[in-house]
């Protein structure tokens, strides 16, 4: 099958549709959807920061692809930039036609102009095609993202910091002896008729 030539720009609020489209795949649980005018000022805000790129790739006047780009520093520790690619998608009857190479190659001429270092893309897990893509280009797994709520998340936790969990705490207890403590006070209340 030929390829169509291929566009890449930046999103306008007027995208918004096709780009929320793209995303739809992206779910997070507990994730309320936004209002289409949020979602245009989104497009909008992204778009006034300097280090931030919302591109899409169009075929025919048809938005086919999205990508999220954000210059940020490679690690913590690190002084050098990266450009981390976010929310990379193609439409599904539009993949293996070029569409995903131009999205990076615009990735890779954006991180050169703003004189970044690396590269860092975000790929589902569970997807086997784009992860493939992804090594043929010669990107390596560093690591495996995870999302929730805040809400889910702080209910899953402890209700208290443990002490040698706090920030600043003199505490030289570990985690472990102070569970073993409290399961021996739960076994000699029980014990206690």
């Amino acid at each position: 099958m030929a390829r169509c030539p291929v566009t890449v720009r930046d999103a306008a609020p007027e995208d918004v549709l096709a780009v929320r489209e793209l995303l739809s795949t992206v779910t997070i649980r507990g994730h309320e959807d936004p209002r289409l005018e949020d979602e245009m000022t989104a497009i909008a805000n992204v778009a006034l920061d300097p280090d931030q790129r919302l591109v899409v790739a169009v075929t025919d006047d048809d938005v086919v692809g999205v990508a999220h780009l954000v210059r940020a520093r490679l690690s913590p520790l690190h002084t050098e930039t990266a450009v981390h690619v976010l929310h990379l998608n193609v439409r599904e009857d539009q993949r293996r036609h070029g569409i995903g190479h131009a999205l990076l190659e615009a990735t890779v001429t954006w991180a050169e102009e703003k004189d970044s270092s690396h590269v860092v893309v975000a790929a589902t897990a569970a997807s086997r095609d784009t992860n493939r893509f992804m090594a043929r280009l010669g990107l390596g797994q560093a690591a495996l993202m995870r999302v929730a709520t805040v809400t889910s998340l702080r209910s899953r936790l402890p209700v208290e910091t443990p002490a040698a969990a706090r920030v600043g705490s003199r505490s030289h207890r570990s985690v472990g002896q102070v569970l073993a403590q409290r399961r021996s006070l739960r076994r000699a209340q029980a014990r206690t008729p």
